[in-house]
């Protein structure tokens, strides 16, 4: 078969999910990829095909999304000459992971798709959404990529068509250890929004992975690193808990080593506030705004005993075969 996978580049966790599926998906066919967006920073080892600006997330300083940049940075009438050009009937399947351009082509070109990953699984009403849901949110999460067939993966099985997280070789084959050290990977943060905060808690060594380093060095309690994924993995595998956003890839893979976890949703990002919904549920301990006294809640954390759930990864030939199997039904 000839498969074209379009990925949607406003964070890391598509590219990292598109990465871990492309050699189970090699003994398929062929497989061709988009990207659309540009927000993300890992190192694409993938065969990428075809580009686009598409739309990307811009972030305000300390924790929130920037909406002005966001739209100001929107091209409609390029985003439908890309979506145009894009030959999707060259293609025996399409796989979408939430792009808007690849959605919008094949309705352009009259061809089907299948819209696979963590949004597919907000087109269930079972799928955890925070106490005060988002009018605008629940549009975006389900007009924004729409298609025909949906395979969504979440934490746990909240519909019959949402299945286990896509968890990475490295993580599903490691021997976790507790070196001690915490692991923080917020990607919406500037670095001078928490590093009083970091440094308050001075009997704690921290693994800061930020996009404008370019390479490790320790300063006082903080070791930074650029954003790399073999780094990240060690780090993470090693690590005694983390502190990430509401994201869905990082938090599963941390939930799978059973290691501790402080969520901090991006503000006014819906699909972030329905994952810490989620996370709640299953014990994780969620903060919306980071204060003075963040260095209070980090202790707190540490000191706290958490038990999570056992997360399954997702049996990914399995998957793959469902997937396909759905797009000739």
């Amino acid at each position: 078969m000839k498969i074209f996978y379009a990925i949607q580049a406003t964070g890391n966790g598509h590219i990292s999910r598109a990465m871990q599926l492309y050699p189970y998906l090699q003994k398929f066919g062929t497989i061709d990829f988009f990207l659309s967006g540009n927000n993300a920073s890992l190192d694409i080892k993938l065969p990428v095909k075809f580009k686009s600006k598409g739309c990307s997330l811009h972030y305000s300083k300390c924790g929130g999304l920037d909406y002005w940049n966001i739209v100001k940075n929107i091209k409609p009438r390029q985003m439908y000459k890309d979506a145009d050009a894009l030959p999707l009937k060259n293609y025996d399947v399409i796989i979408n992971d939430f792009d808007s351009i690849t959605s919008l082509a094949c309705k352009l070109q009259n061809v089907q798709s299948v819209q696979f990953g963590h949004q597919a699984s907000f087109i269930s009403e079972h799928t955890p959404r925070p106490e005060k849901k988002s009018f605008m949110g629940e549009m975006i999460l389900k007009h924004y990529a729409p298609s025909p067939k949906n395979i969504g993966l979440h934490f746990e099985n909240y519909d019959s068509f949402i299945r286990p997280p896509i968890i990475k070789d490295q993580i599903i084959e490691a021997e976790p250890k507790n070196l001690e050290h915490i692991t923080v990977y917020l990607p919406s943060f500037d670095k001078d929004c928490l590093e009083k905060a970091f440094n308050k808690v001075n009997q704690v060594h921290f693994h800061w992975f930020l996009n404008d380093v370019e390479s490790p060095y320790t300063i006082r309690n903080i070791t930074y690193y650029p954003v790399n994924q073999k780094k990240f993995n060690k780090s993470l595998i090693n690590c005694e808990g983390i502190i990430t956003g509401g994201g869905f890839e990082t938090p599963a893979e941390a939930l799978y080593l059973k290691k501790k976890i402080l969520s901090i949703p991006i503000r006014n990002h819906y699909e972030q506030e329905c994952n810490a919904a989620a996370l709640k549920k299953l014990g994780v301990p969620v903060v919306y705004d980071v204060e003075d006294d963040f260095n209070l809640i980090i202790e707190s954390w540490l000191d706290k005993e958490i038990l999570y759930p056992t997360i399954k990864a997702n049996n990914i030939p399995e998957t793959l075969e469902y997937l396909f199997d759905t797009y000739k039904d």
